[in-house]
């Protein structure tokens, strides 16, 4: 391999990456998905400690109920999940690209030291490994 060709997680993940505090509103979270074009977000802490996960698809139907009964929106800490899958930067691109092949996440946070430093997501792996391929 050449050094163009990326190999480790760090090399492809998005460092400047959306990510909410667990007192936004789900609105204020589907509004930002949207815009990032992203299947889901990492909730962090106020020093950027990784402490849950949320997707698209834990805040559908609530965001739909909210509408419905003209609602105040629930807070993401109401309905983030604690256990969240996460990456190292150092990992393989080859060996999560493995991982994903079932039904894990589209999307894992890239932590170092517990803190978020960035996102990778399965199209970020498909690309790469397409850039591997050609070498």
């Amino acid at each position: 391999m050449n050094r163009a060709t990326p190999s480790t997680v760090r090399d492809i993940m998005s460092r400047d990456c959306y990510r909410v505090s667990p007192n936004a509103s789900v609105t204020t979270l589907a509004k930002g998905l949207a815009l990032h074009r992203l299947p889901g977000a990492p909730v962090v802490d106020d020093t950027d400690r990784l402490i849950g996960f949320i997707s698209e698809q834990d805040v559908m139907g609530r965001v739909l109920d909210s509408i419905y009964h003209d609602d105040e929106a629930p807070l993401v800490k109401e309905m983030m999940r604690h256990e969240v899958l996460s990456v190292s930067p150092n990992k393989s691109i080859t060996d999560l690209a493995q991982e994903m092949l079932g039904s894990k996440p589209k999307v894992y946070p890239v932590v170092e030291q517990q803190r978020l430093v960035g996102i990778v997501t399965r199209r970020d792996i498909l690309i790469a490994l397409l850039a591997i391929r050609r070498h």
